[in-house]
């Protein structure tokens, strides 16, 4: 157990955080794997949002309802957020393990279902897990150490991406049109997503309630609707300084989640100069549009987890807001010419921004909203800023088929133009928006 009253050591946030790196490690597969495979299983590049729409859908789901009842829990063994992500790290291994082994484009989709519902379990309780045990003058050490393994674990899938196909007998199909690569990535990522989580469950203590604290636990409604009633009920009287939030996030993760779904198709359009269409996975030079975009998002992320560090001492002499809008501003000109590059080297230049922008996004908003939350709901509202973060991600699922065949002549860079647009937009929300309010004098 932490003691609020001493500071907290560099490694003691390095073990409560660490089974974020098995979080962030599938997410990365998803990121940069779980598109090629699609169009590896016969999909079709305008299909790739609705194909995606299990994450949006699972965290909108099951995050806020998770953080509801996490909110509720006390177990004298694994105390309140822990059962939860142990839970999620359980299925998100399984469905790790056996999303290799996907026959068709459906298979792949279901289990990506599962995959999500996995991560969405662990993620939530796991922020919550944070702003409880530690005190609020450590928490922005807290956040940014989450941010750190988030651009870590990513680092590691992607690398791992990259490095399996460079293996000759990795880079062979197996019956079901899947390479080995896929195979070996995948098991890696399973065995690292319940080994990370088990590692900072045994090091990282939960500070007990107090007898008043369980009293109300105890005799709080246990009905099967009263986590839905809890939401819509904290949604009611939500601070203003989550509406604000949420429009930030609806251009920020419109955003991202474009980039992912398109930037190894931008890849093989600028680069590998693969013509664009349906036959595009068949192409020779398609699984080196793969490996170079692992490459890609492997940079963005080792950049990530070193800017993360960086941040803890701007943020002591900057405001969060201001951080946060540089931040997006450099991932937008860093799309820009994302878009438009044919040289590799170059587009490892340009990916930067978007590194920058990550390790922002993964700790920085947390911090200009914190202090407003009141602490015995941290897990339920926690919950509901990832509905704003996966309300844009549904949104974009259902519409950007649509506006990449018919508006944007299905062109993948131009779905990176139509990123850093949204990206820009959201850097002046942040900077406007957020502004920290003048001490009374």
């Amino acid at each position: 157990m932490l003691n609020k009253s001493s500071k907290i050591s560099f490694w003691q946030l390095w073990n409560m955080n660490f089974g974020f790196l098995g979080i962030q490690y599938s997410f990365g597969l998803q990121q940069t794997a779980i598109n090629p495979i699609y169009m590896l299983l016969g999909a079709n590049p305008d299909e790739l949002p609705l194909l995606n729409l299990a994450g949006p859908m699972t965290g909108l789901l099951v995050q806020p309802l998770i953080g509801a009842l996490s909110d509720r829990t006390w177990h004298p063994k694994l105390g309140r957020r822990k059962p939860y992500f142990l839970i999620g790290a359980i299925l998100c291994s399984l469905a790790l393990f056996a999303f290799p082994f996907s026959s068709s484009i459906w298979m792949a989709a279901s289990l990506l279902w599962i995959l999500d519902a996995g991560n969405n379990t662990a993620m939530e309780p796991y922020r919550a897990f944070v702003a409880d045990v530690l005190p609020e003058s450590e928490q922005r050490r807290g956040f940014l150490i989450q941010s750190f393994f988030t651009g870590f674990g990513i680092t590691l899938a992607n690398l791992c991406l990259y490095f399996f196909q460079k293996s000759n007998w990795l880079v062979q199909k197996s019956e079901n049109g899947l390479p080995y690569w896929v195979y070996v990535a995948f098991i890696v990522g399973g065995i690292t997503s319940i080994t990370t989580i088990l590692w900072a469950m045994y090091k990282t203590k939960e500070n007990p309630p107090s007898d008043e604290e369980l009293i109300l636990l105890r005799t709080e409604s246990k009905g099967i609707f009263s986590p839905v009633i809890d939401v819509f009920q904290a949604i009611k009287g939500m601070p203003t300084v989550l509406w604000k939030l949420a429009l930030l996030y609806l251009f920020q993760w419109y955003a991202l989640f474009v980039y992912w779904q398109f930037s190894s198709l931008s890849v093989a359009q600028t680069i590998y100069h693969i013509p664009i269409g349906q036959t595009m996975n068949t192409h020779p030079d398609f699984s080196k549009a793969v490996s170079f975009t692992g490459l890609l998002n492997a940079t963005y992320n080792i950049v990530t987890f070193i800017v993360a560090l960086l941040l803890m001492r701007v943020l002591s002499t900057i405001s969060p807001n201001r951080v946060h809008a540089f931040a997006l501003a450099i991932a937008a000109i860093g799309l820009f010419h994302f878009s438009i590059t044919q040289n590799e080297t170059m587009q490892i230049i340009n990916i930067v921004g978007l590194g920058i922008a990550w390790a922002s996004i993964m700790g920085v908003p947390y911090l200009m909203v914190v202090k407003e939350l009141p602490k015995e709901k941290y897990g339920i509202y926690m919950g509901i800023i990832n509905m704003m973060i996966v309300i844009p991600m549904i949104i974009e699922t259902l519409t950007f088929g649509f506006i990449y065949k018919y508006l944007l002549g299905d062109r993948p860079s131009s779905a990176i133009v139509f990123a850093a647009v949204l990206f820009s937009i959201s850097a002046v929300l942040s900077f406007f928006l957020f502004k920290p309010k003048k001490a009374i004098a």
